[in-house]
């Protein structure tokens, strides 16, 4: 591996790193807390590192594809652990591990916590915390490639950092790598920026309204409020998120090609097409259970409560605005369903993906008329209008049974060595590795993760990473030819 330039990487992703921590800094000077000092320190702490790696192997830009998957992989957990310097310089969580499972949560968008009073936390430092969000909602890394020297090997990082449905979906709008990041990024913004301004008009303080919005359109989840969403118990702002959640869900490419008025690529999207049929019959079947059982007063708070939730475990976003557990079990059964689902690939979210369902399922019905209706016949599975090959088909699956295979065996043979009961960690398994932050049992919608040992931290953070990078990249690793020349 070309470890020079790997180092060069790692040297601009401190520097990025610290740079994003002056909005935090002027925040903090803003509301006059004593979190400033930390912050200001970490920042420059972060930067002086960052300089000489930078300086020193400036000259060095050379970049294969398994140097791209070890900076996708590694590169993750450097931006936490040295994001954790203005915690545990402030005191707010002193404890390392607590620290980086916080940052590791915020930057791979999942949202879960081990704060007990988020509200007791310095302004600041809570806008560093949802910043995270922003910077890896759309990936740190696809970030620093715009600060990478044109033609280092970008391609390649991103490739290790995309998702196996980016792979599928052959989703593609620009030919220059910095153009397609820079494309993706103002549409991410601009989503961003309007939901904030939704939210201040809508009576929110700017500062929540920021927060907030960091954690939707990135489909992350922390809160500024002990209660999420439900501190504000406001039907405007459940709707106005819900909206976001699901514009977080969708490929960008999507968005990209609605600028440019290409109606009809949105329109035959096979996968888009999947992904709103998914939130119309859970979020209807969600609302009709509460309905009935008298959950709410009425239709309309029932399609409210139920909405919000589907939708945010469905976009691994993780918000909350109710105890989910005091529902009916039915009710629950279909949220526990939704958590395998995910939303698009090439989206903000993570977990299975619709695209890998679409193939399966496809796949299936396929196999079925071939042996059983029609033996003769030559069928293929098709994809926006297109067939796809074989290898397409086998991704799928494999990715399929990789996912649910380290969801049992991590819930049953790893986390269950702290003292939980089976849903518990099984639930904090499923809800780690797909990113939606809060689950069932003691990691419920009003619990947290604080009181797993340090060993279930670090596995949980672990599993995070793995959902966050679809995977393969950070599997990949753990093979010797990996490591050989």
């Amino acid at each position: 591996m070309n470890y020079y330039s790997i180092a060069n990487v790692f040297g601009t992703l401190l520097i990025v790193t610290g740079c994003s921590m002056s909005l935090p800094v002027f925040c903090s000077l803003l509301y006059g807390e004593d979190d400033l000092m930390a912050l200001a320190i970490s920042s420059l702490i972060i930067i002086g590192l960052g300089i000489p790696l930078k300086r020193i192997f400036r000259n060095h830009d050379h970049l294969n594809i398994r140097d791209g998957l070890f900076i996708a992989t590694f590169g993750w957990i450097i931006i936490s652990a040295f994001s954790t310097l203005p915690f545990i310089i402030h005191g707010t969580i002193p404890s390392f591990t607590d620290a980086f499972f916080e940052m590791m949560s915020g930057y791979t968008t999942t949202g879960a916590t081990i704060l007990s009073d988020i509200e007791g936390v310095p302004h600041g430092l809570l806008f560093w915390r949802s910043q995270t969000h922003l910077l890896g909602g759309m990936g740190f890394l696809t970030l620093t490639l715009l600060f990478l020297p044109h033609g280092m090997g970008g391609v390649r990082i991103f490739r290790a950092e995309s998702s196996p449905g980016q792979v599928i979906t052959k989703d593609k709008f620009k030919a220059r790598n910095k153009d397609t990041m820079l494309w993706l990024w103002g549409i991410y913004l601009v989503l961003n920026i309007l939901q904030t301004l939704l939210l201040y008009l809508g009576g929110m303080p700017l500062f929540d309204s920021l927060c907030h919005a960091f954690g939707t359109v990135s489909t992350s989840g922390y809160s500024t409020k002990n209660a999420s969403l439900g501190y504000y118990n406001s039907a405007y702002f459940d709707w106005v998120t819900i909206v976001f959640m699901c514009f977080g869900g969708v490929t960008f490419v999507l968005f990209y090609q609605l600028v440019k008025g290409e109606w009809r690529q949105v329109r035959d999207n096979t996968e888009f097409r999947w992904y709103l049929g998914f939130l119309v019959f859970f979020c209807g079947s969600v609302t009709l259970l509460l309905w009935t059982n008298n959950s709410y007063g009425n239709f309309w708070d029932s399609l409210r409560f139920a909405t919000f939730q589907v939708v945010s475990i469905l976009t691994t976003t993780g918000f909350t605005t109710t105890d989910y557990e005091l529902w009916p079990q039915a009710a629950q059964m279909f949220l526990f369903a939704v958590c395998f689902v995910g939303a698009c690939a090439g989206s903000t979210t993570s977990g299975i993906k619709v695209v890998h369902y679409v193939v399966i399922v496809k796949h299936m019905y396929s196999s079925i008329r071939r042996i059983f209706l029609q033996p003769m016949s030559v069928t293929s599975v098709r994809l926006n209008g297109r067939p796809i090959d074989a290898s397409i088909i086998d991704l799928s699956i494999c990715y399929f049974i990789v996912n649910i295979f380290m969801v049992f065996v991590g819930g049953c043979f790893i986390v269950l060595t702290d003292p939980v009961d089976f849903l518990t960690a099984i639930s904090a398994v499923i809800a780690a590795l797909m990113n939606i932050g809060p689950g069932f049992g003691g990691v419920g919608p009003s619990e947290n993760y604080a009181f797993f040992s340090d060993t279930g931290k670090w596995f949980l953070s672990w599993n995070m990473l793995v959902g966050r990078l679809e995977m393969f990249s950070a599997l990949v690793i753990f093979f010797p030819a990996f490591w050989k020349k």
